[in-house]
């Protein structure tokens, strides 16, 4: 598919992201990761609606922090266009994570191109629910994602609601599918839909995405989906 004229603040290689409203995120199935306890780095497909593959994530990280770490570990995450070229890349520090304290919280920074910021996602400290802020690249708050109180998808889908900064309306949402007893018990190879609004910042539905791995790593990194629960709130 011809990539249209780049609009004026859409960086390169986002072009696609100003014409959808919904993506879908799919990690890919690490047989290793699978049958050993072995972390092997993380890819995921990003599609759109009808299932077409948009962009492809894969994850540079070390091996040592992947298996000390586990899913705190921290990542730079490339998200490479169909002709390979890296168009986002998301780069997650290390932090520490204590549901009594608000000093250590995780946070994401999205570039488009490298090195240039266009975003950023941080977590709120809430001592109940899962609750980050959406910011632009000035670090001004601009939209915040709610979580449920029991971030667990034992047979149904967990919705993370994408609110405005009052959190009186819900604009969109980041919903971890439920994949079936069998896949879920075996592998942390999850699925993800990311609905926004269709006019929203082309940045922001990039950074949208960041939070997305985001929320991944944090709560289903770990294939009972309790660990992390346990470990970040």
């Amino acid at each position: 598919m011809q990539a249209p004229a780049r609009p004026l603040n859409c960086p390169a290689g986002l072009e696609y992201l100003m014409q959808i409203d919904q993506v879908l995120v799919h990690q890919e199935v690490s047989i290793v990761e699978a049958l050993t306890d072995f972390q092997s780095k993380n890819r995921y497909e990003i599609k759109n609606r009808l299932g077409q593959k948009v962009f492809l994530a894969v994850e540079d990280s070390e091996c040592c922090s992947r298996n000390c770490w586990d899913a705190l570990r921290p990542f730079t995450m490339r998200i490479l266009d169909h002709m390979g070229q890296e168009v986002i890349t998301m780069e997650r520090p290390l932090k520490c994570t204590c549901c009594c304290s608000p000093c250590c919280l995780q946070k994401i920074q999205i570039q488009a191109p490298r090195g240039v910021p266009i975003g950023y996602v941080a977590q709120i400290w809430h001592p109940f629910l899962p609750k980050f802020k959406i910011q632009n690249e000035k670090k001004e708050d601009v939209l915040k994602i709610c979580g449920p109180f029991f971030v667990c998808n034992c047979g149904g889908d967990v919705d993370f609601h994408i609110k405005s900064l009052d959190e009186a309306s819900v604009i969109g949402r980041i919903s971890k599918q439920w994949s079936g007893c069998m896949k879920e018990m075996l592998t942390d190879a999850d699925s993800y839909e990311i609905h926004f609004p269709l006019d929203l910042d082309v940045k922001l539905k990039a950074v949208l995405l960041g939070a997305c791995l985001l929320v991944d790593f944090m709560f289903f990194e770990n294939c009972a989906g309790l660990e992390p629960i346990i470990g970040v709130w």
